[in-house]
């Protein structure tokens, strides 16, 4: 196993199960190692996976002010690993961001 699986799931208690999920993906592609199309239909859903994911939950569970996003970034600094987020919807997450706290800020004064 790579670098990184052991704590996969060691500081979120509701991914506590990733890190065995993990072991089975390493698994079915270990056993599907000559066989390149078993590996690119595992590789091809976990694409998806990973896309649906980032499409829901992830996306609605950023943070909405310039002080959360930056412990968000430092946490990712710090840990380790930014999932892959196409370019144009982190520019379009960060105007949002900076568009509603200039908003609050001219509603305060």
């Amino acid at each position: 196993m790579g670098d990184g699986m052991e704590r996969l799931d060691d500081d979120c208690a509701p991914l506590s199960g990733l890190t065995e999920i993990a072991q089975q993906v390493m698994s079915m592609a270990e056993a599907s190692r000559d066989d390149s199309l078993a590996l690119l239909t595992l590789l091809r859903t976990l694409e998806k996976l990973h896309r649906d994911i980032a499409e829901s939950a992830f996306l609605t569970s950023l943070p909405d002010t310039r002080h959360a996003l930056y412990d968000l970034l430092r946490d990712i600094e710090s840990q380790g690993g930014w999932p892959h987020i196409p370019r144009m919807q982190l520019h379009a997450f960060l105007g949002s961001v900076f568009a509603e706290e200039t908003a609050a800020e001219q509603r305060a004064e």
